[in-house]
């Protein structure tokens, strides 16, 4: 069977389905880890991704920025001058109804309206103008830091926007 579309799950419809512990079968979260370079550094500025608009961010959209705003740091700034913390955890738990295919399936499928359905996956439910990744680094690495994040933000399936901030500040 084909899981169904991204773009279907993107608005956030229903209210959040979080309760793993009344479900089987949950499908594990395809996210590696969350915090990712020099864990001891201290760095002086915050450079986020922040979403435009309220959205579900899938778990793989989710590890499909990590690892481009990752691969992109690691060659262009280096292991040791930054900090990555993606900031979101995918609680909420996707169903899909198994729809049959081939000859004589839509005598089949009849009678399936509002069909509860199987887990598939999970997504991380955002505000409008939630951070989703953060990076810590020096100032001379911002502009690369910023393209690396432009290029994790084509992954997500809402409009987003960087923002750099100073951390002594906060």
């Amino acid at each position: 069977m084909v899981r169904k579309p991204a773009r279907m799950y993107r608005n956030l419809a229903k209210k959040a389905y979080t309760r793993r512990e009344y479900m089987g079968g949950v499908p594990g979260s395809k996210i590696v880890t969350f915090d990712i370079g020099n864990l001891s550094g201290e760095f002086p500025i915050e450079v986020s991704l922040e979403v435009l608009e309220a959205c579900q961010i899938r778990h793989s959209a989710l590890e499909a920025a990590r690892v481009a705003i990752n691969r992109r740091l690691a060659t262009d700034v280096g292991k040791t001058n930054y900090l990555m913390k993606v900031r979101t955890y995918p609680h909420h738990v996707l169903r899909e109804n198994k729809q049959a295919t081939g000859a004589g399936a839509d005598r089949v499928s009849e009678g399936m309206r509002l069909a509860f359905g199987k887990a598939v996956g999970s997504a991380a439910r955002v505000r409008s103008r939630q951070k989703v990744v953060s990076v810590f680094t020096f100032p001379q690495h911002a502009d690369k830091v910023k393209d690396a994040l432009k290029h994790g933000a084509y992954k997500l399936p809402s409009p987003a926007r960087i923002i750099i901030e100073d951390v002594k500040k906060k």
